[in-house]
């Protein structure tokens, strides 16, 4: 039997309440000139094809169509589908739009897609029209995602530079197991190449990213679902994301709040059905969770580390960061941190005075592999050595 069969969910026609599907195709019917039921499905089909089979799809359109007719939101004229003044005031209200009056409203079918609805599947949709503006073009779309994706504020469009600095800090603090707050600031202390590594930690294939485009734009993608970082490719990502929510939330009505609350309608028909999901190949064995290790913990790792493999003088020992490096990977693997974070998380446990870092200041050709290995770039100094307190 299909998904969408007789035993999928018919909300109540109560006047003025729709489905979180239902506003979506209420979306679709405000734009300017409507839609025919045709143009609505296949406009809509995007959303919903990894979950729904096209014939699932236009059967739970065709309802939901019938739904907003039922309710009043909706009114069909010649086979053209357009929304009444209630169905458009609950558009507006679904995208976050203070009115649904012009000029902000109607708007063409283009604008609600690429901006509107793009804002609401990203959760922006509060965010003011100057700054959702930006949705519209690719580099505005790709920091905008990795913005909100990271916490990070969405109030202005960061420069390339200065996100790939906001995202080494956060990648810092994660690496300490988010109890420290990074001093790195605005990032200025590390070296482009060092923050830009550092921030490479976030992605889930950590690597090497060549520009800050480069990283911004796959951080974009991974955080959307998207399957490239193209601005088509994106708006597919953020658009499915949007509407698996409207299918998980099956035949909840959302409220209208043009009407007094009303008590609860027991529904008791099923949500609609996904498409199953193929998987033949077992299950992925769990990774373990990583035991970052706070300040405290990782200096004192360090320091004995380091105690064990320091060479020179009583008064004057310290060992490559490199040897103590290769220590804490095999004392201590379930930190999980990678040779980069390391590095950092050195860099501001030095900062901090929680470890003393040294620099090589007559570099010896027999050990330019350690030097070299063990460098650590922070401000105008490269560090290579932990020093040792006896």
């Amino acid at each position: 039997m299909s998904a969408l069969s007789s035993g999928a969910p018919m909300a109540a026609s109560r006047r003025g309440r729709a489905t979180a599907v239902g506003h979506v195709i209420l979306v679709r019917v405000s734009a300017t000139g409507g839609a025919t039921r045709a143009e609505a499905v296949a406009d809509l089909a995007p959303l919903f094809s990894h979950k729904l089979s096209p014939a699932d799809w236009r059967r739970l359109a065709e309802k939901e169509i019938a739904q907003l007719v039922a309710s009043g939101l909706a009114a069909e004229d010649k086979n053209r589908l357009s929304a009444t003044e209630m169905g458009a005031r609950a558009a507006a209200r679904y995208l976050g739009l203070k009115a649904a009056e012009p000029p902000s409203w109607p708007a063409s079918w283009d604008e609600l897609r690429d901006i509107a609805l793009i804002a609401k599947g990203l959760g922006l949709e509060k965010e003011t029209p100057a700054r959702l503006k930006q949705l519209a073009r690719i580099d505005g779309l790709r920091t905008m995602i990795v913005q909100n994706a990271f916490g990070l504020s969405v109030k202005k469009n960061a420069a390339p530079t200065k996100l790939r600095a906001q995202l080494a800090v956060l990648a810092l603090e994660r690496a300490f197991g988010n109890r420290i707050k990074a001093g790195f600031g605005k990032g200025s202390s590390l070296s482009a190449k060092a923050g830009r590594l550092l921030a490479g930690q976030l992605s889930q294939n950590p690597r090497a990213f060549t520009t800050d485009a480069k990283l911004i734009a796959e951080l974009a993608a991974e955080n959307a679902g998207a399957r490239d970082s193209t601005l088509e490719g994106l708006r597919t990502g953020v658009l499915r994301t949007l509407g698996a929510r409207a299918l998980e939330a099956g035949s909840a009505e959302l409220p209208n709040p043009d009407e007094r609350p009303a008590m609860p309608v027991r529904v008791s028909e099923p949500a609609p059905a996904m498409a199953p999901v193929a998987n033949d190949a077992a299950p992925a064995k769990a990774q373990p969770k990583p035991q970052r290790p706070d300040l405290g913990q990782f200096a004192t790792a360090v320091k004995a580390a380091a105690a064990a493999r320091a060479e020179g003088w009583p008064g004057s020992r310290k060992a490559f960061i490199s040897h103590v490096w290769e220590a804490i990977r095999t004392t201590e693997p379930s930190w999980q941190v990678s040779e980069i974070e390391f590095k950092c998380m050195l860099a501001e446990a030095h900062r901090l005075g929680a470890i003393v870092l040294a620099n090589a200041d007559l570099k010896d050709k027999k050990s330019i592999k350690d030097l070299e290995s063990s460098a650590v770039a922070y401000k105008n100094t490269v560090w290579h050595f932990v020093r040792v307190e006896d």
